[in-house]
């Protein structure tokens, strides 16, 4: 089934909450426990996203069911980067936060990332240390590990970057 991707508005906020919730339930099914706890991401923090233009939903016939934000550099949590370095420090880039989907649709990370590259070449990521799931998309995609950066909150996240060289039209 075909996946499309298009902003987010006001009216997909409780389908947007629904997936959120459904990709807790898978985190905590894998083991991880300590990611999205007391209730991040809030409806406030997804309404933040959609007014700002950052925020996109996954849709399969006429369903939502992916949410992600895609924002512009700078990520202040990412000005420090500890046991490593970003591929590239001086470009611009964006940010692919609050990746979310129901268990059942496959193909959501993908369908997400093939869109982003094809709005910026430098793409960073984040992720939490349990969320093995997430790590092993983000590799299979093909990004790179760069090093360990601190939310504002002071909790840990595993980093990565993926870079497109000039002429390459697609990421791996």
């Amino acid at each position: 089934m075909e996946l499309t991707v298009r902003s987010a508005c006001r009216a997909d906020l409780e389908e947007i909450m629904a997936v959120l919730e459904a990709a807790k339930g898978i985190m905590r099914s894998d083991g991880n426990a300590g990611q999205w706890t007391g209730g991040y991401p809030s409806r406030e923090i997804i309404l933040q996203d959609i007014r700002s233009g950052h925020g996109f939903v996954v849709m399969q016939q006429g369903r939502v069911a992916g949410y992600f934000a895609f924002i512009p550099s700078p990520e202040p949590t990412y000005a420090q980067i500890f046991g490593g370095a970003w591929l590239d420090d001086s470009l611009p880039y964006h940010v692919v936060h609050r990746i979310g989907s129901y268990p059942d649709i496959h193909g959501v990370f993908r369908a997400i990332l093939d869109w982003c590259f094809r709005h910026d070449r430098n793409i960073r990521i984040d992720t939490h240390r349990d969320n093995h799931i997430m790590q092993h998309n983000i590799l299979k995609y093909g990004f790179r590990y760069c090093g360990i950066i601190y939310l504002m909150s002071g909790d840990e996240r595993l980093a990565y970057q993926l870079l497109l060289q000039p002429g390459a039209t697609e990421a791996p």
